[in-house]
């Protein structure tokens, strides 16, 4: 009893579950998923083909059911699910798929639009006649051959392969730990590689790449990037992108069509169009009418027709950057070279090929040598029986049986067991002098033949020879021209704004507090001129038509840059509210806009004007401040702020070459004027320089540029007093000086300056304070005064609100 008990063994699970993944993984990474670098099959291709070659369902026969095929290979070799083989099998047959299909099939094996093919039982299969090549000499002890699954009968491990298959038709699988991804090539220059590197063995990649110019795909397309090819041809691995051939008609009405005939390797054509009518119903381009698939027994056909008068090159930039109108391709050259997976290079797989090729015809060779020799010994024992013909004749007619008569012919004439046996089942008629010399006749060819074949055999450049004769004569049968054409460089794709978003003149508003919206001037104008959906303590910063494609750039008072595009701001009633920067955008709660400027491209030239509270000035240059990739979700910083509590005063656009002189006041009434071209241009990051010589208990006013001798001074103090004066009070110095003082001291409750700027004279002001007061300001009565007067008082802060701000607008004409 105990000894017939099973044998139990103490073994740890991470071993046993590291030893069978081990052996799983060499199966499938050798078994099932990676091609043979020598014939560039898997294991179920090669049996699909070896059995469907032994059943005799080869191309110069009738076609077969699909389902006798796949029985007798999962039957007899591959048995792991007939699904599995019949998939594998619709493949080998799909044009589109393979440079050089190695089956024909009746019936419905799929289409470019991810059909499935028909059941098994309906379609019928034959090998093509190109697999003729793959298969030829076979039979010839040309490969070695191992026992099937349940040691019934013998299968080949490799095929003969007289052409490169594994470039020919590459391949494409994923295993445990390895995939692989090797294109489509043209035969005619793979082959014409292999011819190359025959005559010159030492040849380098590059001179390989003036014949294989890359892969040829058997949906053809535009390849581009010559450098990702020349990477994969050298590593096994790079990255090239395959562009659809499209081309442009002008139809009748100013109106025009995209027509696509080629589309990129294994893309799905029906999705692809689907993806391209999206774009047109979900309006991400403006200008597409209709996409249409026409594709018929003519070939492949996708028209994209456009509207009237759209940019049709800008329309097809979209489609190639957001559809599958243009993919990236991989190369990931993996193959089983040495009975291990290695990732392998353009001269590697034609070497390895090579010496396949060699091995395969030493072999052929020498079988046929065999064969003629034991043919040869036959022949020359006819020739001498008929020479002796009586003489073998009486022999035979004295003999008791057969076996007597040959034993007899050894005996007596010196014949050996073979020849013997081929004189006693000799037929009569054969006696004849005909076939004496047909015989001279054969014994002559077969010794020429011997003597060829130990040529082939003893000499290796004869060897190569053949080999190149027979590559030569696949090429001269089944090579023809290349599909796919390849350019040296990626075509950059630029997608113009204009062919994303119709061009509209609409009303664009940024508040103080931080709400943006855009509005049909439908909506504005249907509206008073007040009610723009504002809280009452909020108030526009920008308020002006605009154009969709217009560029805004918002800069914050905490040195934040928000920038957007017009119709990237939410289309809002002119009544609603809008959106908050801050639902996007992280924004302080005490962070408010500043300034606000609408540009109608982005290759402005000039420079922002940029002053900080904490006594520093500087330009930095518009390219410097252009959107970033992530301008979107994140504010850029134009201004660098030190202190807590630290404001951006103002932000002011600059003209190159700008005459416009700088106007600064601190709080203490001193002012001072310099040109703008004393400040210098630095980085957004960078601090500036200093802008005015501040007293230690003095702080920044506010500033403003102007060069208008018809403008004045407006300003305010503290104490509600108001003045104006003119420009030329200020004398124009040097940047980083004091000024001059432009209120009168006093001893008790002096007067500082709360707000100021500088007034057209067409132009109205009002003063608005944080009790939402508004004070409107009669000009008329208040008269340009020098720099030693205080002003007139306008308002009580402690009844009317501290003011925060002036509103200027021009006077309405009575």
């Amino acid at each position: 009893m105990t000894e017939n008990s099973p044998k139990i063994q103490d073994i740890s699970l991470e071993k046993i579950m590291g030893d069978r993944f081990a052996r799983y993984s060499k199966s499938i990474i050798q078994e099932r998923a990676l091609p043979d670098i020598r014939d560039g099959l898997k294991p179920v291709q090669r049996r699909i083909l070896y059995s469907m070659f032994l059943d005799g369902n080869t191309y110069d026969k009738g076609f077969r059911k699909s389902a006798k095929g796949v029985g007798n290979v999962m039957g007899n070799f591959h048995p792991h699910g007939d699904s599995s083989i019949y998939e594998a099998m619709v493949r080998l047959s799909q044009d589109w798929k393979l440079r050089e299909p190695l089956i024909e099939m009746h019936g419905n094996n799929g289409s470019m639009d991810g059909d499935p093919p028909a059941a098994m039982r309906y379609t019928e299969a034959r090998l093509s006649k190109i697999s003729a090549e793959m298969l030829r000499d076979i039979n010839k002890d040309t490969v070695d051959e191992e026992w099937n699954f349940d040691d019934t009968q013998k299968e080949p491990k490799v095929l003969p392969a007289r052409f490169p298959n594994l470039l020919v038709n590459g391949a494409t699988g994923i295993s445990a730990g390895y995939a692989t991804e090797i294109p489509p090539h043209n035969l005619t220059e793979v082959i014409d590689a292999t011819i190359k590197m025959i005559e010159k063995p030492d040849i380098t990649l590059d001179e390989l790449m003036q014949i294989v110019k890359g892969p040829d795909f058997p949906t053809g397309g535009i390849l581009q990037g010559k450098s990702g090819i020349r990477d994969a041809y050298k590593t096994g691995r790079g990255k090239v992108y395959l562009r659809s051939k499209t081309s442009i008609e002008e139809l009748r009405g100013h109106k025009s069509q995209i027509v696509i005939t080629e589309i990129p390797y294994e893309v799905n054509k029906a999705q692809l169009v689907k993806k391209m009518d999206e774009v047109r119903v979900l309006k991400k381009v403006d200008g597409i009418a209709e996409v249409r698939d026409e594709s018929d027994r003519q070939g492949l056909s996708i028209v994209v027709e456009l509207k009237r008068d759209v940019d049709a090159n800008g329309i097809l930039n979209y489609l190639f950057k957001n559809t599958d109108l243009q993919v990236s391709y991989n190369f990931n050259m993996v193959a089983i070279a040495d009975m291990r997976p290695q990732q392998v290079g353009l001269v590697q797989i034609l070497k390895e090929y090579l010496e396949h090729q060699k091995d395969v015809v030493l072999r052929r060779s020498e079988f046929d040598r065999t064969k003629a020799k034991k043919r040869l010994h036959i022949v020359e024992g006819l020739i001498k029986a008929l020479s002796i013909l009586d003489k073998v004749i009486k022999t035979i007619r004295s003999s008791k049986n057969k076996s007597d008569a040959k034993n007899n012919l050894i005996k007596n004439y010196q014949f050996s067991d073979e020849q013997a046996e081929a004189i006693v089942s000799l037929q009569l008629y054969r006696l004849t002098n005909t076939d004496v010399t047909d015989l001279e006749k054969e014994d002559k060819e077969l010794k020429q033949q011997i003597k060829k074949l130990d040529k082939i055999i003893s000499d290796p450049k004869t060897l190569m020879s053949v080999i190149k004769k027979e590559l030569l004569e696949v090429r001269k049968n089944y090579g023809d021209s290349r599909r796919t054409k390849i350019e040296d460089k990626v075509s950059e794709i630029e997608v113009d704004t204009s062919v994303l978003v119709a061009s509209e003149d609409v009303r664009l508003l940024v508040s103080h507090d931080g709400y943006v919206k855009r509005s049909s001037l439908r909506s504005y104008q249907a509206s008073t001129a007040d009610d723009n959906g504002l809280k009452d303590a909020d108030y526009p910063i920008a308020d002006e038509n605009v154009n969709t494609l217009d560029h805004v750039f918002i800069f914050t008072d905490k040195g934040n840059l928000i920038y957007r595009q017009v119709f990237e701001i939410e289309d809002s009633r002119w009544k609603d509210t809008g959106s908050h920067l801050s639902q996007v955008i992280g924004l302080d709660s005490d962070e408010s806009i500043l300034r606000t400027f609408v540009f109608k491209d982005l290759k402005e030239t000039g420079n922002f004007l940029i002053g900080t509270s904490e006594n520093y000035v500087k330009q930095v240059s518009f390219k410097d401040l252009l959107p970033g990739r992530t301008y979107k979700s994140r504010a850029s910083k134009y201004a660098k702020l030190k202190t807590d509590g630290a404001r951006v005063l103002d932000v002011y656009y600059v003209e190159p070459d700008s005459l416009d002189l700088i106007y600064v006041f601190t709080k203490n009434s001193y002012a001072s004027a310099f040109p703008v071209s004393e400040v210098p241009e630095v980085s957004g990051k960078a601090i500036g320089v200093k802008f005015v010589s501040l007293k230690d208990d003095d702080e920044l006013a506010g500033y403003f540029l102007s060069q208008d001798e018809n403008e004045k001074i407006v300003i305010l103090t503290q104490r509600g007093s108001y003045k104006q004066m003119k420009l030329s009070e200020i004398p124009v110095t040097s940047r980083a000086r004091r000024g001059v003082l432009t209120l009168r001291e006093l001893k008790r409750q002096p007067h500082r300056i709360c707000l100021v700027t500088n007034l057209l004279n067409q132009e109205e002001i009002s003063i608005v304070t944080d009790s939402n007061n508004e004070i409107k300001i009669d000009r008329a009565s208040h008269q340009s005064t020098d720099r030693y007067s205080n002003g007139s008082f306008v308002m009580d802060p402690k009844s009317d609100g501290e003011p925060i701000r002036f509103v200027k607008k021009i006077a309405e004409k009575k």
